[in-house]
């Protein structure tokens, strides 16, 4: 597997005091008889039940089986299973795939998109209008239901689509032991993963993707990266037997504890190879392996912010659509004997109310910005909706390891004894690092020894020869070479990097000098910095390395490299209004430093033991407050997001490894960056296809500008239709016939709707772009029924005109109709011009495609009368004198329109 990419899991491995993994040469590679097991399907009774990481040790270790007890439980032994096992294997447990990664088919995007609520709205309003026999009206209304359903689905398919090119990223191969029979000797060989079976015994080298859950049988120097299951920053050593249980963290400290993440013998799928390599046991595959189960969905997810506020509308348009027929039928009847001949014109009405074309504009606004971003910023849309709930973001979440910070640290200083700045310090350290890669026939350097090659002066490392290596071992945690002194023949030196406690232990130094140093090592760890110390000592030549009474010469300091693009991205969420949140598995002080480094003001930190004994009103109230919260489990992670949300809060959440998932799913919008965990990324809402943290920002405007059409269009086109229903009702009353045709009313809803779309393809103002948008149900409750108030006041003067301007004979029926007709559309066309503006927006914006659209809804009102279509209509040409009247009608409507908005400006920010 060697020669496969290697996954991106939680790409930032902190430096292990011990100078890294990768100089691990060491025979520690007992077959270890004590040893915990993660069984698979064969071995029920032995598995450990499955339970989060543990962020603090605890005293009594679970009971394990033997290696013997697990070999015996497979049917399986160190050679291997022979072609035939695995083959009957393969059929019986099936391929070892995460299950449910499968992409959707059409039928059941089509059927995802019509549980939409207000596509329900518009299918029930179709039935009733197929049941009254109006075809046209249920003809068109089922059309746009159809139009929508295609476009919100095709959508998602590409998305889908290009989700499962980057799922090709990563390694599909995997190198197996196996014979071809039981009397024959084993043979390794590449295959694919999905062929994998229990029982198999496979290896692994650096960089790897473990391909199963595992257990060691024989190990070199290995360590591996958990971050994606445990969200532990270090890579964690892992051995075959049990000496080497215990890991550290940056500051040296012990963090092991005795969950079965932390069974040093077990390396689980979903984790990769930072360096040695191992022979290990497949003791789970596909569904029954940790990372399938930390991928596994426990109940349908949360209503998402979108969700909660199209549900919150499209119940206002429910009762009004089912409360208006009954209503006209009522007062028809009870005021002008009327009966079920006024049907239509009811259903008609509820027509009217409901903006038939939401749908087909909502996914026309989310789909075209989709587009774009995948177009211009790489970022692909999974989910439509999510396009509006990133918009409406005002606290995003992240996870630190892999999205903040890259997978190599990167030094900060190197310090002398008395904490000043000594480029000595960083010399030894190299030459230590140069040579341990040199003398141990090492494939590449770990990421610390990276680290102090990258920044050291090649010069200086060329001064020194190399003798002989000690590379790094977990239980010493230092690393050794030994080199020849310039100038001194006969002398060699030793030179000895490592964690500070252990350095500090081989050192001749008084002990008030070692405890001042210790308090030097500690105050490094405490401001975030990884630790490493070096020592040197001369010895005579031909003599073996002892690594006592050494000369301690300085600390190297090291940080976690961060993202090029993560600081500007973050500053650019500060500025649109959003609040970022660090939450990590990782040392508090480490995630403090990481925020520093991007500038990202701390507000507050909360580690896990802390936020355990919080109740979730606490949580709640703690919560908006806090910037980092450390040492966090994926429960911990979900607990925090929904407290948020609670808060009132609309929350995204970034993260790239298993340990994520839980979270990301809660949120209302998850991203995940290309590099992101398999399972993660097809969680994932929003995929960030580069590796350009900026492209958040573009994602958060894309989404603001869909949601800043969306409710510019509810706004206008509720309040508007609200008005004309409020108008017809009233008419209905006081006229003796009815105040407009059904099929006019149809007629005039398919002009305004047509109209409409323009909102799709409209550019807010910049100032919409800078705060979130939300979609508020009581909100938006008000503005339609303050504007729709004034609307109808507009439709009832309306009347006065008409009944001043068709005095004397005639057909007033047929010109009250068209009168009305005409000053429908003319009065939608000012609202849609003026409330898509706003009281200061009108200034500097050249026309766009509201304002034409609006101008041919306009003539459409004026010339459709007078024309040849107007006839079939019942519609005819009104006299010159109502035109005149109207023209002040409308003046007065605009005046009162910039008005009541310039008013409800100052008062509260828009909807929107």
């Amino acid at each position: 597997m060697s020669d496969h990419p290697k996954p991106h899991l939680e790409p930032t491995p902190p430096v292990r005091p011990g100078g890294g993994p990768g100089g691990s040469a060491s025979s520690g590679s007992g077959s270890g008889e004590q040893a915990s097991v993660s069984a698979g399907p064969l071995l029920p009774q032995l598995t450990p039940p499955l339970k989060a990481p543990e962020s603090t040790p605890t005293s009594t270790p679970t009971p394990v089986p033997t290696l013997l007890e697990v070999l015996r439980g497979l049917d399986t032994g160190p050679r291997g299973l022979t072609e035939g096992q695995a083959e009957e294997r393969l059929g019986r447990f099936g391929e070892n795939r995460v299950p449910d990664t499968r992409d959707p088919s059409w039928a059941r995007l089509l059927a995802r998109s019509a549980r939409d609520p207000f596509t329900a709205v518009l299918l029930c309003l179709g039935l009733v209008s197929a049941a009254v026999y109006a075809w046209g009206t249920a003809s068109v209304i089922l059309l746009l239901v159809a139009v929508s359903c295609v476009l919100r689905a095709s959508g998602e398919h590409r998305a889908d689509r290009s989700t499962a090119g980057l799922r090709r990223l990563v390694a599909t191969t995997v190198t197996v032991q196996r014979r071809a029979d039981e009397d024959t000797a084993p043979a390794t060989r590449e295959i694919p993963v999905e062929e994998l079976v229990p029982g198999d015994v496979v290896r692994l080298g650096p960089g790897d993707l473990v391909p199963a859950d595992v257990r060691l049988l024989r190990s070199t120097g290995l360590t591996v990266h958990q971050a994606a299951l445990t969200g532990e920053s270090a890579p964690v050593p892992k051995s075959a037997g049990e000496s080497d249980a215990l890991g550290t963290d940056p500051t040296g400290t012990d963090t092991a504890g005795t969950g079965v993440f932390q069974q040093p013998h077990l390396c689980f799928q979903g984790t990769s190879v930072a360096s040695g390599s191992a022979t290990a046991v497949v003791t789970a595959t596909g569904a029954d392996t940790r990372f399938a189960a930390a991928h596994r969905r426990t109940g349908k997810p949360p209503a998402t912010s979108f969700e909660r506020s199209v549900q919150g509308v499209s119940w206002i348009l429910i009762r009004f659509a089912l409360l208006t027929p009954p209503l006209v039928l009522m007062a028809n009847a009870a005021l002008r004997g009327r009966g079920l001949e006024t049907l239509p014109f009811a259903v008609a009405v509820a027509v009217g109310l409901t903006p038939e074309m939401l749908p087909v504009l909502v996914t026309t606004c989310l789909a075209r910005g989709a587009t774009l971003l995948a177009r211009t910023h790489d970022v692909i849309v999974r989910r439509l909706p999510a396009l509006h709930d990133i918009g409406a973001m005002d606290v995003l979440c992240v996870d630190k390891t892999g999205t903040l910070t890259q997978d190599r640290p990167v030094v900060d200083r190197a310090v002398n004894a008395e904490g000043r700045d000594d480029p000595e310090v960083l010399r030894w350290a190299a030459a230590a690092a140069w040579w341990s890669l040199q003398l141990a026939d090492l494939p590449a350097p770990d990421a610390l020894d990276e680290a102090l090659l990258t920044t050291a002066d090649e010069d200086a490392l060329m001064a020194y020869d190399g003798v002989t290596a000690l590379p790094f071992d977990p239980a010493r945690r230092l690393a050794t070479v030994v080199v020849r002194t310039p100038g001194r023949l006969g002398t060699h030196t030793l030179i000895t990097k490592g964690a500070a406690e252990a350095i500090l232990e081989r050192c001749s130094l008084p002990d008030a000098e070692r405890t001042r140093l210790r308090a030097l090592v500690a105050a490094q760890a405490a401001d975030g910095l990884r630790v490493l110390a070096v020592a040197t000592a001369e010895r005579p030549a031909g003599t073996r390395p002892h690594e006592r009474g050494l000369t301690f010469r300085g600390l190297v300091t090291l940080r976690d490299d961060l993202v090029p693009t993560a600081a500007e991205a973050l500053a650019g969420l500060a500025e649109r209004g959003v609040t970022v949140k660090v939450l990590t598995g990782d040392h508090p002080g480490t995630a403090v430093r990481t925020c520093r480094d991007l500038g990202i003001p701390v507000a507050g930190v909360l580690t896990a033991d802390r936020l355990d004994t919080l109740t979730d009103p606490e949580l709640t109230e703690l919560a908006s407050r806090t910037t980092v919260f450390a040492r966090c489990t994926p429960e911990h992670k979900t607990r925090i997001t929904r407290a948020l949300q609670t808060g009132g809060h609309t929350v995204g959440f970034l993260g790239d490894g298993v340990n994520d998932l839980p979270a990301l799913r809660t949120a209302d919008v998850g991203l995940a960056p290309r590099d992101a965990a398999g399972v993660t990324r097809d969680d994932a809402d929003l995929v960030l296809a580069g590796k350009d943290l900026t492209a958040i920002g573009h994602a958060v405007a894309a989404g603001r500008h869909a949601g800043g059409n969306i409710a510019s269009y509810l706004r206008i086109t509720l309040s508007s239709n609200l008005g004309n229903v409020i108008a017809m009702l009233s008419a209905g009353l006081l006229l003796p016939f009815l105040p407009m045709l059904p099929a006019q009313v149809l007629v005039q809803n398919l002009c305004f709707d047509a109209a409409q779309l323009a909102f799709a393809y409209d550019r807010p103002a910049p100032s919409a772009l800078r705060r979130p948008t939300v979609l508020e149900p009581r909100a938006l409750l008000r503005f339609i029924v303050g504007f729709g108030a004034l609307n109808a006041v507009a439709d009832l003067a309306t009347f006065g005109v008409l009944a001043f301007a068709l005095r004397g004979p005639g057909d007033d029926e047929a010109l009250f109709h068209s009168g009305w007709f005409t000053e429908n559309l003319l009065t939608q066309a000012v609202v849609m011009v003026l409330l898509s503006l706003g009281a200061r927006g009108t200034s500097g914006r050249r026309p766009g495609p509201v304002t034409w659209s609006a101008a041919a809804l306009a003539a459409t009102g004026l010339f459709l009368p007078m024309s040849a279509l107007g006839a079939p209509l019942g519609l005819s040409p009104l006299p010159g004198v109502y035109y005149g009247l109207l023209a002040a009608v409308l003046t007065l409507y605009a005046a009162g329109l910039m008005t009541a908005r310039a008013r409800q400006e100052r008062r509260s920010p828009p909807v929107a």
